[in-house]
């Protein structure tokens, strides 16, 4: 059987943004992890312009280029992991935005949250996700990666120190992620290099 493909989307568009290193270092986490083949998503070479298909996104019935483009990495993908940060209590518009293009791609995937921030680590922008996912029948994980004055972990070189309590958490939401999406969308039988399905 082939591994399920898990998509790190990395929230923020903003430049001398951290994202980045906090979706490398998990990247580098979730391919150590085995369970996955692990495609990182940046939304900001996406570059995906605001919503401006004309019809809903439940139709399915895209009309532009890069809507086509974003559902095929979306479509293709088993599982999920966005890496936010926190805006003002909330999440960015700019990861409203990539969501709200799509519809019946997102459907029946297990989620989770890399989230980063002050005092709250960015779990007030990963409280108002979990509702938009649910919205989608995406399926979120009770088990996430939350990181409170995000900039103790990223040294003068800017590199991610993580602490062994980052790493605890992070191998935790991917055991659940890989758990869930075992359940939820068994893989089709692949054909090996003999043409014998397995």
């Amino acid at each position: 059987m082939s591994k399920p493909t898990l998509s790190i989307v990395i929230g923020s568009t903003r430049p001398g943004r951290v994202g980045p290193k906090f979706a490398a270092w998990f990247r580098s986490r979730a391919i150590d992890h085995g369970g996955f083949d692990v495609e990182l998503v940046d939304l900001a070479q996406l570059k995906l312009p605001f919503l401006d298909e004309p019809k809903h996104p439940r139709l399915h019935q895209y009309v532009h280029q890069h809507t086509i483009d974003w559902g095929h990495t979306v479509e293709r993908s088993d599982a999920f992991v966005f890496v936010t940060p926190e805006y003002n209590f909330g999440y960015s518009a700019v990861l409203k935005n990539a969501i709200d293009y799509l519809s019946q791609e997102w459907a029946d995937k297990a989620v989770g949250f890399l989230s980063y921030g002050g005092v709250a680590a960015g779990t007030r922008a990963v409280q108002q996700l979990k509702q938009v996912v649910t919205a989608l029948k995406m399926i979120p994980v009770a088990e996430s990666v939350n990181l409170p004055f995000f900039t103790q972990f990223i040294d003068d070189s800017g590199t991610v120190r993580p602490s062994d309590e980052m790493t605890r958490s992070a191998d935790a939401m991917l055991d659940e992620l890989a758990r869930i999406t075992a359940l939820v969308r068994p893989k089709v039988p692949v054909a090996n290099e003999s043409g014998i399905l397995v």
